[in-house]
């Protein structure tokens, strides 16, 4: 399937590697075997390669001929990508490639995230760096780990690692745009410690399911307006126990799955008198109706759906239910504040991420995000204080820098150029709300690291809707050439 999917695409050995590199499974931490082939690779090239104590791999190649003055420069590339799939879809990220297909002028994956954040970025650095036609100086292929959970590999670099003072980071999402700055961002764990009772009496036991939602990547779709199903669900959740008069006994939460998406699925199990039992499927069913009407343009597909349990577990005591349901509800998801230096970005956001139910407590990570530090800390604050007037215990992650823009950077001006001597028309420059590993990597080794990031057009990254466009790989690649050679 995936052979025929890439047939005739250009360039062909960029295809051909993703082809490769999508048949290893390659999800975060789990990236061992995608940089032994790379690795191997780099030696069937006659390259050298090493690798540093956490994992991240830099494959030299030693400037062209009579390009060797010419500046030492990175390209780097993550070699993780974010592993989600459709509910009815079988498939382990752990043991399975990703199957992809054809659909117009994109690449799709089969019910699964396709990977393209960031492969399209690794097949590209390792057609590059076997291209013995290409003009160059010495380049340093960065590849490094663990990108899309913490950023391990990035904040681990040692000084040293890498010399180069030029750096192209190839994991931005939309052609034609040359990224010069990102937001900095942290996660924010609260856990709700709850009491249980036993559900006794005539009741019926329900499933609550949100299904049908985008969600998305919590940086580049968080502007959207997309739904949030853990959010929809607490509002359901709350409908459904007001129609009962406070009767519903709530089981067990859960929805999301990675810290960086915007959720698209949750579900809960709850018990309600029986008598009353009509009353809380309706009261499902309005929430439903008030969903597509406020959410019909961004998720169309929005469902909230309910199914018959057999028998329920022991539920959360009436304090415990208040005190998860408030919290749920209280926490702010979404935009924040838009940036009043740049148009059209977005400064400080927050997004209510995963939600799990152990026997103890409930669980609720959500992740911060902004381009200014002090706002960072204050919306990180914000939600902390709403855990702890639930009784929960918090915990904040370490989190990780911005990158701070520069309109006077040496590279943003050859890319600009570049890029206009090319295609006739200037590229756009940006900042990202979303986290890159450019801002950790300077500050890791030393600073002074003159940077920018571009990509191809990837479309719905971190979701099982992730595509990429066909044509921009293309144009994404003859730029990385041309870049790759001008700056020699």
């Amino acid at each position: 399937m995936n052979e025929q999917a890439i047939q005739g695409l250009k360039p062909e050995r960029v295809w051909h590697y993703f082809r490769e590199i999508s048949a290893i499974p390659r999800g975060s931490k789990n990236e061992k075997a995608v940089l032994e082939y790379i690795k191997k690779t780099a030696a069937a090239m006659g390259l050298k390669a090493k690798q540093d104590k956490v994992g991240n791999v830099v494959v030299n190649k030693p400037a062209g001929p009579g390009k060797e003055g010419s500046p030492n420069v990175v390209l780097q590339v993550h070699v993780d990508m974010v592993c989600e799939k459709n509910r009815d879809v079988q498939h382990d990220f752990l043991k399975e490639g990703i199957k992809f297909h054809r659909e117009g002028n994109y690449i799709k994956a089969d019910g699964t995230t396709l990977g393209s954040d960031d492969g399209i970025g690794v097949a590209s650095l390792l057609a590059l760096l076997e291209d013995k036609t290409l003009v160059h100086g010495p380049i340093e292929g960065l590849f490094t780990i663990d990108e899309e959970t913490g950023l391990t590999g990035a904040n681990h670099i040692e000084p040293g690692f890498i010399t180069g003072k030029i750096m192209m980071n190839l994991d931005s999402e939309e052609e034609g745009v040359l990224y010069i700055g990102c937001a900095g961002g942290l996660d924010t764990t609260m856990t709700i410690p709850v009491k249980r009772k036993a559900v006794t009496g005539k009741v019926a036991v329900m499933n609550v399911m949100i299904r049908g939602l985008k969600g998305g990547h919590s940086g580049v779709d968080i502007h959207l307006g997309r739904a949030n199903a853990i959010k929809l669900l607490t509002r359901t959740l709350m409908a459904i126990d007001a129609s009962t008069k406070g009767k519903m006994r709530l089981v067990s939460l859960e929805g999301g799955s990675k810290h960086n998406a915007i959720p698209r699925e949750a579900e809960a199990v709850i018990a309600v008198p029986a008598i009353v039992e009509s009353k809380a499927t309706k009261a499902a069913a309005e929430c439903a109706a008030i969903f597509k009407n406020a959410f019909g343009t961004t998720d169309p597909d929005v469902k909230v759906v309910v199914e018959k349990v057999k028998k329920a577990k022991p539920a959360l005591d009436d304090k415990s239910k208040a005190a998860v349901l408030g919290a749920l509800d209280a926490l702010p998801h979404g935009v924040i504040r838009m940036s009043s230096d740049i148009p059209d970005l977005v400064e400080t956001s927050t997004n209510v991420a995963v939600l799990k139910t152990a026997a103890a407590g409930v669980t609720i990570v959500t992740s911060q995000r902004s381009s200014i530090e002090s706002e960072k800390n204050m919306i990180a604050s914000q939600v902390a204080s709403v855990g702890r007037i639930a009784g929960a215990k918090i915990k904040p992650s370490d989190g990780y820098p911005g990158w701070q823009p520069n309109m006077s950077s040496a590279v943003l001006g050859k890319g600009k150029e570049v890029y206009r001597n090319l295609y006739g028309k200037e590229p756009s420059v940006k900042a990202i709300h979303a986290g890159l590993e450019c801002g950790i990597i300077n500050d890791r080794v030393g600073g002074g690291v003159d940077t920018i990031s571009f990509g191809p057009t990837i479309i719905g990254p971190h979701s099982p809707d992730e595509r990429v466009a066909i044509d921009s790989v293309e144009k994404f690649y003859k730029y990385l050439t041309e870049i790759v050679k001008s700056v020699a």
